[in-house]
């Protein structure tokens, strides 16, 4: 007697029926996110000449604003199995609002630390809200298909960052005094006083704005009904919960790897500004020119960013997502190295072009990381999030480098900001190897 042969498992769909509402305010989170990390980026050059400081100190913005990011990513998880990710939404989107308009009184202050403050306010929202939209996209349907939603919905933030990079040029960088830190150093107290007072308030504004918008957004969320993702449980056991994800090497190398993709996502961006100011002021641009323009190879970085994010979340379909993570970090290498020993533009544009490699790391580590971790991937959210460390100790650091004399090799010069970029370079190695074990693991036949 012949057996039946089974029938074949149906195509996971990318999104059930019923919920296509709550996945579109959700992933509105992802662009608005998005907004806040790139409308903020070129604020370490900005505050560096308003308040007069170093790159190093203008890079303080990055240690505070990603320093919000690791100070509550595990208490807003807690929280988040607690209660829901919806309540967790809710939290994050009242703390980024606060932080925004903490901007008004920072503003008048005309110092430097006040809005260190408002920027780890904003950021301990954003940490609730990426620890919160992450892992509920991944729960939103059928675990096959986690990975392929989660980077759809990340696509969305790009779109987000290009709104603020665009409003960080056009409504900040171009609209501030153009006066240099030597001639802001050479004011009378007064002059000095009543120009820092005018360009902060110019940097309050778009904050005040996007403040206002997440209010509203806060609102229609509040009044929705979010569907609550199923689990094993919802009672809290953070040491078992802890001491499995410590037993599950794809998720302790993915926080690693997730660490040193931020810092060099963070790196690269942030710090496109002074390569391009250096590059550019080399042809004949003033220095505030040159900031500016720079600033618009910033947001070419981020269309390819956002284009090629859409590109690699197609090639997921064919293409495994550790074999596309080994095949990007390399690219990235490559770029970066690029960006330390070619010439003029070419070098700026090697930087530019990262931006392809780095478009799918972030989503494709944090779904590899989390794959088959269940109602644990609640907590363990939380150490991917945490991993955004990486953005807030290696830009100063980046920076600190710059600070330093130009590097002379032999019978060569590399300007100093040239040769900051051997962080970020060191950075793709490690997430080259993370793709290439997660390859590996991958492969290997299952008992």
């Amino acid at each position: 007697m012949s057996e039946t042969p089974s029938a074949p498992r149906p195509a996971a769909a990318l999104l059930p029926a019923g919920i296509l509402v709550p996945f579109a305010l959700v992933t509105v989170l992802f662009a608005l996110w998005g907004f806040a990390n790139d409308v903020t980026n070129p604020m370490v050059k900005a505050f560096s000449r308003i308040l007069l400081m170093s790159n190093f100190e203008g890079s303080l913005v990055q240690f505070a604003f990603y320093g919000g990011y690791f100070a509550m990513a595990f208490p807003a998880a807690l929280f988040i199995k607690r209660y829901s990710y919806k309540a967790g939404i809710l939290v994050g989107l009242g703390l980024y609002a606060a932080g925004a308009l903490l901007f008004i009184p920072a503003s008048l202050t005309l110092v430097f630390w006040p809005f260190l403050v408002a920027y780890f306010v904003l950021t301990c929202g954003l940490s609730f809200l990426e620890t919160s939209a992450n892992p509920y996209v991944l729960a939103m349907g059928d675990e096959r298909t986690a990975t392929r939603r989660l980077n759809f919905a990340q696509s969305f933030n790009p779109m987000g960052s290009l709104l603020g990079m665009f409003v960080a040029q056009q409504l900040i960088l171009a609209r501030i005094d153009p006066a240099t830190k030597a001639e802001r150093a050479a004011l009378a107290p007064e002059a000095l006083r009543a120009m820092t007072a005018q360009d902060l308030a110019i940097v309050r504004g778009p904050y005040v704005g996007i403040a206002l918008v997440i209010l509203v957004v806060l609102a229609v969320i509040a009044v929705t009904a979010m569907p609550r993702a199923a689990g094993p449980s919802d009672r809290l056991d953070v040491g078992g919960t802890l001491r499995r994800l410590a037993a599950k090497p794809h998720y302790v190398e993915g926080v690693v790897a997730q660490l040193f993709y931020v810092g060099a996502q963070i790196m690269c961006w942030t710090f496109i500004i002074q390569l391009g100011t250096e590059v550019l002021m080399a042809r004949g641009m003033g220095e505030a020119e040159a900031e500016v323009a720079a600033q618009g190879y910033n947001i070419v970085a981020m269309v390819i960013f956002c284009v090629s994010r859409f590109v690699c979340t197609f090639l997921l379909r064919y293409v495994s997502p550790g074999g596309l993570l080994l095949a990007l970090a390399l690219g990235g290498f490559a770029l970066v190295l690029g960006t330390i020993v070619l010439p003029g533009l070419l070098a700026l544009w090697s930087l530019v072009g990262v931006s392809a490699c780095m478009s799918l790391m972030f989503p494709t580590i944090y779904g590899i990381a989390l794959e088959g971790l269940g109602d644990d991937a609640k907590l363990g959210a939380a150490g991917l999030i945490m991993a955004i460390l990486g953005g807030s100790l290696m830009p100063p650091m980046q920076g600190a480098i710059m600070d330093l004399p130009a590097f002379h090799l032999g019978g060569a010069t590399l300007s100093s900001v040239r040769a900051s970029f051997v962080l970020p370079l060191a950075c793709f190695v490690v997430i080259a190897i993370f793709g290439w074990r997660t390859l590996v693991r991958h492969r290997a036949p299952t008992a």
